[in-house]
């Protein structure tokens, strides 16, 4: 059996169906390039019989990529496999993936039929897809909740007919581990023509095990993998790309890999997180905020000495610059000393002590601690007004008015003023802030949450620039979202300026 793991990306067919992710043709281009940057075998470019815009995303993509597998999906449907055909015509290697329901739930109360009939129908539509495409793939909808042995008899019949992939999806995230394990190693074992296709995992993470799931499937005989970009998908979402790549990279034992760069993995998931404007939660593995984020003092003085102490992948190896060993009521004192010392200050050991003894006191009022405090600690009389402050914003916005804003900015006691438009009164506010500040940064994470409820609502944003690749956060809370963002942008600008 071969030892390589060949990873089909859905972000821009399952990972679409998202409420409020969908993207325009442009936007599905851009990441499909990254994508095909990033390595992966096979991008799932829509589901084309859905609408005329998903028909002409997937033509567009087929056309801007060549090393990917480029896969159209389809029902077990002839017109649906006509058009996937034809969406396909430019793809330098296409496939069409098509499929049916095969658990009593699908095959009695969706579609109100019988075992026979359904076999019936999937061995039609990978014989007519065959027509048009060498590459098809079938899925077993709902394989999760499917009989084993009925399963087989499908599979081998598909395979027959000419499929070259088989996908078996736990499509409501229901199995655990070990049973979907299992379920792949039957169909190893009870499927006598399998050796002729390749098995694929596509998982949901209704339970949260999406990726334990897709993992134990490739143990036990899969050699594809489906997975989204930080998981996005139908409900919960699916198998995390970067969750499976790290895993099969970390563990060496295993006995598979991926030909995936996984440098490319933090790009590509800001890159989808930003463009359907979808945030990643803090603690997500692998790419959230917080994933290399430390800010224990037994975990910080663990880290400072040897990366390896708390740390299994190496940061570098998912595209993030270095650790981040964030300063709080909970940090040591060999956290203290290491931002300190980054900022040109040479404590002895009784400096230190009383400097962490007045640190304490501020981090328990302060809750997290920058640069700006850490020079207040030190006795910077200068770092008692921040460096950048917000004076006065106007902003001009409608729905027939182009949005234009004018802000104010106090720069170390100076103002400073500008006017700019934008694609919005947010994104106009931005644009004349960089207009004062002009120093090179890069909006890497814009979060909106609210604090209270009703019409009044109380706004908190978050905001993370890179400026010369490091990372700088900055917070604004305000009735107004537009002041809040503004505030937070100004926040984090202050430790930059």
């Amino acid at each position: 059996m071969s030892d390589r793991i060949y990873i089909f990306d859905t972000t821009l067919r399952d990972g679409e169906q998202v409420p409020g992710c969908q993207l325009n043709t442009i936007e599905k281009i851009e990441v499909a390039r990254t994508l095909e940057v990033l390595g992966v075998d096979v991008i799932e470019a829509g589901f084309p019989v859905s609408s005329p815009g998903d028909f002409q995303s997937v033509v567009e993509i087929a056309k801007a990529v060549s090393n990917p597998i480029v896969c159209a999906l389809t029902r077990a449907v002839e017109k649906d496999i006509d058009v996937a055909a034809q969406s396909l015509k430019f793809a330098k290697r296409g496939r069409i993936h098509t499929g049916i329901g095969t658990s009593p739930y699908h095959i009695v109360s969706k579609l109100n039929s019988n075992p026979d009939e359904i076999l019936d129908r999937a061995v039609r539509a990978v014989k007519y897809a065959k027509r048009y495409v060498e590459d098809v793939e079938f899925y077993a909808e709902d394989a999760g909740r499917s009989d084993n042995e009925y399963l087989a008899r499908v599979v081998e019949a598909v395979i027959k007919a000419g499929a070259t992939v088989i996908n078996i999806p736990d499509t409501t995230g229901y199995c655990l581990p070990g049973e979907y394990g299992a379920k792949i190693k039957f169909l190893m074992e009870n499927v006598p023509n399998v050796h002729k296709a390749i098995l694929s995992t596509h998982c949901h993470n209704d339970l949260g095990m999406a990726t334990a799931n897709s993992l134990s499937g490739a143990l036990n005989g899969a050699r594809q993998i489906e997975v989204t970009m930080n998981g996005i998908g139908e409900r919960a979402g699916n198998t995390a790309l970067e969750e499976v790549v790290m895993a099969i990279k970390t563990h060496h034992g295993l006995p598979f890999h991926t030909k995936i760069n996984s440098k490319g993995i933090f790009e590509a998931s800001r890159l989808v997180s930003s463009l359907m404007n979808m945030p990643i939660q803090a603690n997500k593995a692998i790419v959230g905020r917080n994933a290399f984020a430390h800010s224990s003092g037994i975990h910080q003085d663990g880290v400072l000495k040897n990366r390896e102490n708390y740390e299994i992948i190496d940061p570098v190896d998912v595209g993030i610059k270095e650790s981040a060993i964030i300063l709080s009521a909970r940090s040591g004192r060999a956290a203290l000393n290491h931002h300190l010392t980054d900022m040109g200050y040479t404590l002895s050991k009784g400096e230190l002590d009383d400097a962490y003894a007045r640190f304490l006191v501020m981090a328990d009022e302060r809750k997290n601690i920058n640069e700006h405090d850490l020079s207040e600690l030190m006795g910077d009389q200068n770092s008692e007004t921040k460096s950048v402050e917000l004076e006065l914003l106007q902003v001009v916005a409608g729905k027939s008015t182009i949005p234009m804003a004018t802000v104010h900015l106090k720069i170390r006691g100076e103002s400073c003023a500008a006017t700019a438009e934008g694609n919005g009164p947010i994104d106009a506010c931005f644009s004349a802030v960089k207009k004062i500040i002009k120093k090179e940064f890069s909006l890497e994470e814009f979060l909106v949450q609210t604090l209270t409820r009703g019409s009044d609502d109380l706004g908190k944003v978050h905001v993370q620039l890179n400026h010369k690749g490091k990372m700088y956060y900055g917070f604004g809370a305000n009735i107004d979202i537009v002041t809040a963002s503004v505030e937070a942008l100004v926040d984090a600008l202050a430790k930059v300026v």
